[in-house]
């Protein structure tokens, strides 16, 4: 793995001498107040203006500070005209334009595509303050604003669309929104590296235009640069010995071998460009110059099957010390893609979260509340990254698998911090986490063997002989930080990875013993095999083991505690005899979830792959062999699958009646124990009515509660083992801010 310039070793931008802003201005008046005629970088946001490092525009914009740049906040702008996108005048270098902590149409409108009428983001948790696509949107009012000023997209909505990708609301493939945004540069992943050379390179002179070659960027090319060798990958597998073109999903040494030789570059006549072939005894081609080509938009848009190639091949290409860059062609232009970043060491880690946050939303806020900001206010991110691979979630597509550890220090220097300074702490930490809860200082046990690993996960089908699963440094860390003068209780809120802590019992001892706060969420997803295979998740068993020692270790401490266990319906592999089986397994436990998540596609997930192609890219595609992945796609099948895992609520007791005597179940309605649905129904006027001998009427509803009972939802309310409870979910920390998005749709 390259090592790249150290974050903090640029030669500080002349308008260091102004110092560090109290805030970030947000207004001209601001700017006076702290001396600035003018911004180097202004950042447009979606999400209001909060000074805290789980926020990404507080993140990326203390680090450009950090750097003697003058930064900007243009905060939630009104996007019917340039009024708001003008208003701190015309940046020196770039506006850098992100949708928020959360991709803009997740934000706005439930799986079902209901639009909210809520939102964590926003003050009073008013909804409609952003756009649908809201970098697409921005990035118009500013050209339209400063034509000549170039625009650096970032965050979790562009990291997912900056390649052709499936987008559920439109139902059809979608552009790179590199291309329908028209901007120059594109970065994808916790951003700090790449936002601060495009910075320093801006500043020093540089043309937007020449600025190409950052690992984790994107940007738009008229045609691909000399020198370098092409990978066609334009095409599915072939069943059979591999002939003129390569096996993308193998790394050279693999593909050399299928063809018992080593490699030759050839020139393509039509587009001169270089194209790799295997023949017999030649030299290795170098993968530092080496780019992939996908399938050209326009294929992937109208070749599911070939989508799905393009998102096996983007997946197995994204371990920063192996990847190659990719490119894909969008009409006349091509997207090209560098390698993802380097991950940040852990004194890099330091320093970001050791920069001048005054921890709290803007000034101008006072006396309004956000919710997504008292969700996390006393709360500390201690990592990024997962290698858990869940093909439904975007933690890892956004942030990677390398785990990046903050410094115990550090760690408690924060907590120290939220004690003495944070308004309205009373003792209580809210969370020490991460996208998962213990995965902190977890890595691969040689770093060779880490940075030539292509497997989407460290832990399915089972967990990697060559990962480290020692958990002592976190329960180190646990026990200073509840040690601490003035911290009554340190809980954990983030998921937890159980079939990692089952690998330490004294963890799950630490754990349970003084860290639950009476719940503590879990997420087996599924109970059947077919879903959970998809989902590249573990088998219930991991979560019995669990379960297991959670009861042990909380009878040893003395306490009732209870497990939050979390379930998706209707996720791609999932069958109605699947849900109906999860149901039972919930009913045999007395677990009644309020709440039902619903699989969300979001971009570039290869669970959304799936739903969009109906196979499976965890395995390689072919067009006649291959498997095959059902979807539920109808609504009132996924309305079926969120009735049977709220199976207890009397309002989808019709439509799982009727499903169970179509599908030969009617064994399972009855009053009998083993039942899920009795035979009388309660009517209005209290009486009842016999569905036993003729087929419930379905009102295709599901009696989902609440707001859209999906992972982005800020609260969730489950009943366990008759006990209610809110539990905070899916706590959306930044693109840029080290926790992520935590999103798991």
């Amino acid at each position: 793995m390259p090592s790249p310039q150290s974050l903090f070793t640029y030669p500080k931008y002349w308008a260091e001498c102004y110092g560090t802003a109290p805030q970030l201005p947000t207004t001209r008046e601001e700017m006076e107040q702290l001396g600035w005629d003018s911004c180097d970088v202004i950042i447009v946001t979606g999400d209001a203006y909060v000074d805290h490092p789980s926020f990404g525009m507080a993140v990326i914009g203390r680090l450009l500070e950090a750097q003697g740049f003058r930064v900007g906040i243009i905060d939630q702008p009104d996007w019917r005209s340039t009024a708001d996108f003008k208003r701190l005048g015309r940046p020196n270098l770039f506006f850098g334009i992100t949708a928020g902590n959360m991709d803009s149409m997740i934000n706005r409108y439930t799986a079902d595509r209901r639009m909210r009428s809520d939102d964590a983001y926003s003050p009073d948790d008013q909804g409609g303050k952003r756009p649908d696509r809201a970098v697409i949107v921005y990035s118009q009012r500013c050209r339209e604003a400063w034509r000549d000023v170039p625009i650096v997209l970032g965050g979790i909505e562009a990291s997912l669309r900056r390649i052709a990708h499936y987008d559920y609301w439109d139902d059809e493939v979608r552009r790179s929104v590199l291309v329908d945004a028209q901007a120059d540069i594109l970065l994808y992943g916790n951003s700090e590296r790449a936002i601060a050379e495009v910075a320093h390179r801006l500043a020093r002179g540089e043309r937007v235009d020449d600025v190409t070659d950052i690992r984790g960027s994107a940007v738009l090319r008229d045609q691909l640069p000399l020198g370098w060798v092409v990978v066609d990958s334009t095409r599915v597998d072939r069943p059979g010995r591999i002939g003129a073109l390569p096996n993308p999903y193998n790394n050279d040494e693999e593909l050399a071998a299928t063809t018992g030789g080593k490699c030759r570059v050839d020139v393509a006549v039509d587009s001169g460009e270089q194209v790799l072939h295997f023949v017999p005894r030649q030299e290795k081609v170098d993968r530092a110059q080496t780019v992939i080509r996908l399938p050209a938009y326009h294929k992937v848009k109208n070749d599911p099957v070939l989508y799905a190639h393009a998102s096996r091949v983007l997946h197995l290409e994204t371990n920063p010390g192996n990847a190659r860059a990719l490119v894909q062609r969008h009409e006349q232009r091509e997207v090209w893609i560098n390698p993802p970043p380097i991950p940040l060491t852990t004194a890099e880690m330091d320093d970001v979260f050791d920069l001048p946050y005054s921890r709290v939303p803007h000034k101008k806020y006072a006396g309004r509340r956000i919710p997504a900001y008292e969700m996390i206010r006393f709360s500390v991110n201690i990592m990024r990254g997962c290698f858990g691979g869940c093909t439904f979630c975007s933690i890892t597509e956004h942030e990677g698998r390398i785990i990046q550890n903050r410094s115990e220090d550090s760690i408690i220097r924060e907590i120290e911090s939220i004690r003495d300074k944070t308004p309205g702490f009373t003792g209580v930490i809210s969370d020490l986490g991460g996208p998962t809860a213990n995965m902190y200082r977890l890595a691969c046990k040689s770093r060779k063997i880490e940075s030539a690993c292509r497997r989407l996960s460290c832990v399915y089908p089972g967990i990697c002989s060559n990962l480290d699963t020692d958990h002592d440094p976190l329960i180190r860390l646990y026990r200073r930080a509840r040690a601490l003068p003035g911290v009554k209780k340190v809980l954990i809120a983030s998921g937890l990875r159980y079939d990692l802590a089952v690998e330490s019992p004294a963890y799950v001892e630490e754990l349970v013993t003084h860290h639950v706060g009476g719940y503590l969420k879990i997420a087996p997803e599924h109970t059947e095999e077919g879903p959970l295979s998809k989902m590249m998740k573990p088998g219930i068993g991991s979560y019995d083991r669990f379960a297991a020692m959670f009861e042990k270790f909380s009878r040893k401490a003395g306490k009732k505690q209870y497990l939050i266990p979390y379930f998706i319906a209707a996720h791609p592999g999932t069958s109605e005899d699947d849900m109906v089986e999860l149901a039972r397994w919930l009913k045999a436990r007395n677990f009644r979830a309020d709440q039902v998540q619903t699989f969300y596609p979001s971009p570039m997930a290869t669970a959304t792959a799936m739903y969009h192609s109906g196979r499976n890219p965890l395995r390689a595609l072919h067009y006649k062999r291959g498997e095959r992945v059902s979807t539920v796609r109808n609504l009132d099948k996924r309305r079926l699958h969120k009735a049977l895992l709220r199976y207890h609520d009397p309002a989808n007791w019709p439509a799982i009646r009727d499903y169970l005597q179509r599908a030969g179940r009617a064994d399972l309605i009855g009053d009998s124990e083993h039942c899920l649905v009795p035979e009388k129904q309660q009517t209005a006027r209290g009486k009842t009515r016999n569905f036993r001998n003729g087929p419930g009427a379905s009102n295709g509803r599901s009696g989902e509660r609440g707001k859209g009972g999906h992972k982005h939802q800020p609260f969730a309310t489950q009943h366990v083992r008759g006990q209610k409870r809110k539990a905070v979910r899916g706590q959306g920390r930044g693109p840029a801010s080290g926790r992520g998005s935590s999103e798991r749709h």
